[in-house]
């Protein structure tokens, strides 16, 4: 089942409008601004607010790069066609996650290989010492 061209203006829609709140945010960086303070203990709070606001920062660059990746997919024909398999990408999943780019099964591959390299290095680690 093809996504007709209606749907395909909401996505854009959905799409266009989480870009642009994610650019108002990426914008608002202030949180990340190095604090100094006599307290011990307020200089690892600082510190700890800096490292969740860098996280953040790093998590909604890499959903906005996401969304314009959807939003190209829209322009080039491609919106809704898993990039592994070609297949088609369910409705479903496309109104739950707009961005995807990958069919259920190939996300989940992909997440369960991210794993295990992320595992992996700690591992090789433990088992060296």
């Amino acid at each position: 089942m093809k996504i007709a061209r209606t749907e395909m203006g909401g996505f854009q829609e959905i799409l266009e409008r989480r870009a642009a709140e994610l650019v108002r945010v990426l914008r608002k960086r202030d949180g990340i601004a190095i604090e100094k303070s006599a307290d011990q203990m307020d200089e690892i709070q600082y510190a700890s607010e800096r490292e969740l606001a860098m996280r953040n920062v790093d998590r909604e660059s890499h959903l906005l790069r996401q969304v314009k990746a959807a939003l190209q997919r829209i322009h080039d024909g491609s919106f809704g066609t898993c990039a592994e398999c070609e297949s088609e990408i369910s409705p479903r999943r496309l109104v739950a996650v707009p961005w995807a780019s990958r069919c259920i099964q190939c996300q989940e591959a992909a997440d369960r290989d991210q794993q295990e390299r992320t595992e992996s290095p700690g591992e090789s680690l433990g088992n060296a010492a």
